[in-house]
Order: C-alpha cells, then sequence, then structure tokens
C-alpha cells in the first residue's frame, strides 16, 4: 500500500496527457537581450518567444531555455 504523504507532487510539466509545458525562468527573463540591438526582450508566454521589437525578430524558448540565435529567429510581420 502507498502512503500518500510520501508521494512527490506531480508538476503541470510530467502531466498524464504528455504534453510538455516549459516555461522561462524569470530571473533569466531579466538578464537576457537581444543580440542584434542590445536592449531588453518582451516575453510572450503564449507562443513561447522572447520579442525584439526593435529588431523584429521572435526568439522561440525551448524547453525553458531561450535560443538567442538570429538564424533561429522568427522575423515579426510589420
Amino acid at each position: 500500500m502507498t502512503d500518500p504523504q510520501n508521494q512527490a507532487p506531480q508538476s503541470p510539466e510530467s502531466s498524464d496527457t504528455g504534453q510538455s509545458h516549459s516555461h522561462a525562468d524569470p530571473k533569466l527573463l531579466e538578464l537576457v537581450v537581444c543580440p542584434v540591438t542590445k536592449e531588453t526582450l518582451s516575453y510572450d508566454a503564449s507562443a513561447q518567444e522572447l520579442i525584439s521589437h526593435k529588431a523584429g525578430l521572435a526568439y522561440p524558448i525551448k524547453d525553458g531555455i531561450p535560443i538567442l540565435l538570429v538564424d533561429e529567429a522568427r522575423e515579426l510581420n510589420p
């Protein structure tokens, strides 16, 4: 028999649906800047992207890690 008090709580990332919901660390987001403009980035939680409005680029966040490579960025629509 399993003791419910000894069970670890299930995190949102490990749900029964098998979907992964990675979230970026807010402290990390305060430190990162656009590699093109060197300005702060806006966080779009729904798209899991960091947005550089000045550069017109959206950098993806994969598994909670910002990918700050221009080659990996998506161009924003004007």
